[in-house]
């Protein structure tokens, strides 16, 4: 039983870890969506490529890598481990969700990225207008879709952790399985109900 416990416990860390990492990724992504990119829409062209040039430079950093990967790799995990439980669908739904939302990125975020940063020198570009154009709107939408899949995967791993915390307090309270009533047992519920 206290392996049984120990395994519990340890799968509710794994599983509160996902389900922090990917609210920080839900929220890098929202933050962009709502106030980032509203705010760099009113800037010129120029100052609009560099200071995306900027972020995308700076954005990849071990912290930011952490909560990207991390909200992948555990909950991944985290389904493995829960694999048996009733709620496992919320956390494999939340994987599926945010697989999607890992190669939306990885394959239209990031070379979106890559030719903003091919541009070069903001300063020397011969039509920023053009590379704006190309890169924003994107971008911009993209990066919507990806916020939302990630808020959805976000709520699915909090209803898998809601499920976990309810389960682990109904072991404790019924010393490791819950006990139906003596009520409801077919012998005991006749005689009882006299």
């Amino acid at each position: 039983m206290t392996e049984n416990k120990e395994r519990h416990s340890a799968a509710g860390v794994v599983l509160g870890a996902a389900t922090v990492a990917m609210g920080l990724i839900a929220g890098a992504f929202y933050v962009f969506s709502c106030a980032v990119m509203p705010a760099l829409g009113r800037s010129d062209d120029r100052v609009f490529i560099e200071v995306m040039q900027n972020i995308n430079d700076v954005i990849e950093n071990p912290v930011f890598f952490l909560s990207f990967f991390g909200a992948l790799v555990l909950t991944a995990v985290s389904s493995w481990q829960l694999r048996g439980a009733s709620w496992r669908w919320w956390v494999w739904a939340a994987l599926i969700v945010y697989v999607v939302a890992f190669v939306l990125t990885s394959g239209v975020n990031v070379p979106l990225n890559n030719d903003l940063a091919d541009a070069g020198d903001p300063a020397r570009i011969a039509d920023p207008a053009a590379v704006r154009d190309t890169f924003e709107d994107a971008w911009v939408a993209w990066n919507a879709v990806r916020a939302a899949l990630c808020t959805i995967a976000l709520v699915c791993l909090a209803r898998a952790l809601v499920l976990h915390g309810r389960f682990g307090r109904a072991r404790r309270a019924g010393s490791g399985a819950a006990q139906p009533s003596a009520y409801l047992a077919s012998a005991a519920g006749s005689s009882e109900s006299r």
